[in-house]
């Protein structure tokens, strides 16, 4: 598959009262054509901001691209592009979900005119027309009578319905890659597994690549082509899903599978926790940072942060535990050769 989204050495940073807070630390990925990719982690890892800069949307609130950083839309960097070129970009050839529908809507007007506005800005049509084409999305995502939802406020609709109106909303222009930041927040299971089906359906539909933000492994189970991990900042471990849960590999990895209520429990007790708390993202971080927290941590850990190593050609990890004078640390996942992990 063709690459269609190259992001290289990406360093986000903030500049607050107390100094300057980097949220995301040389970061590197592709994402190819038609494909589903998963970043996974707690809050405050850099996901978000991770999703929000490949659309440049930390312009305004003060984010810091560092020099060097390149991220490569169809050979283009959308790094240095003028406001008008990622205007053009934005909603049209990249769109976004984002996290909480209901401060994302514009609560002073209708569903039916929010759709439209990305369709007349970037397709052109008339004002008859975009709402034509509204109407359609909304038929397309599902949103029972749509006619009467179109000149509906947001208020005046589900946590769930008002998810489709965005779904709606970030395909109305056909784009080519659909950026989904925790889309199944605040919403109840079922219908959070409508939502992930939808987005499978309606990604197969138009061929889009689609990059789902999540702090849940459950979500990314049945949806993920390939997974990577991130921990302050940085990726922590990649690969394709059925490597990333059959055999992880970094301690971080598995502390977040081993926080799954599910079968990989032998018995009912306390639900499993990472201890402490992730590290300071003012600090340089020189060295491994999930080392306070890690039940592995060794001296080298505290000391150099450790390279990326890759055990396939898609499965990487950056943990000391892969060095080979490191001690031999069985995956506490599996029992009797079976990942726990469901």
């Amino acid at each position: 598959m063709a690459v269609l989204l190259d992001v290289k050495n990406l360093s986000v940073s903030f500049r607050t009262m107390h100094g300057e807070v980097k949220a995301v630390r040389d970061v590197s990925f592709e994402l190819h054509e038609g494909e589903n990719l998963a970043i996974v982690g707690e809050s405050g890892c850099g996901k978000t901001v991770t999703s929000k800069a490949i659309l440049r949307l930390h312009d305004r609130s003060g984010g810091i691209v560092s020099e060097g950083s390149e991220i490569l839309f169809e050979g283009k960097n959308i790094v240095r592009m003028s406001r008008k070129e990622i205007g053009e970009i934005r909603g049209n050839g990249i769109s976004m979900i984002f996290q909480d529908s209901m401060t994302s809507l514009n609560p002073t007007m209708v569903i039916g005119k929010q759709i439209a506005e990305n369709i007349l800005i970037h397709k052109k049509t008339g004002k008859g027309e975009s709402l034509s084409q509204a109407k359609k999305l909304l038929e397309l995502v599902n949103v029972p009578d749509a006619a009467e939802r179109m000149n509906q406020y947001p208020h005046q609709l589900s946590g769930g319905l008002r998810q489709r109106v965005m779904i709606a909303m970030a395909i109305a222009c056909n784009p080519k890659i659909l950026i989904a930041d925790e889309p199944t927040t605040a919403l109840d299971v079922t219908v959070q597994a409508q939502i992930l089906e939808l987005l499978s359906d309606l990604q197969k539909q138009f061929g889009m690549s689609v990059i789902l933000v999540t702090h849940d492994f459950g979500v990314v189970a049945n949806f993920a082509d390939r997974i990577q991990v991130m921990y302050a900042g940085s990726i922590v471990e990649r690969g394709k899903k059925e490597e990333i849960f059959s055999d992880p590999k970094h301690p971080y990895t598995w502390a977040l599978l081993k926080s799954i209520p599910g079968r990989h429990q032998g018995h009912k007790g306390e639900l499993y926790s990472i201890r402490g708390t992730p590290p300071d993202l003012l600090l340089p971080l020189e060295h491994c940072p999930f080392s306070p927290r890690c039940e592995y941590c060794m001296p080298i850990c505290k000391k150099r942060r450790p390279e990326e190593k890759y055990m396939t050609e898609t499965h990487g990890i950056a943990c000391w535990l892969t060095h080979e004078k490191a001690p031999r640390v069985d995956n506490p996942l599996k029992i009797g050769g079976e990942a726990r992990a469901r």
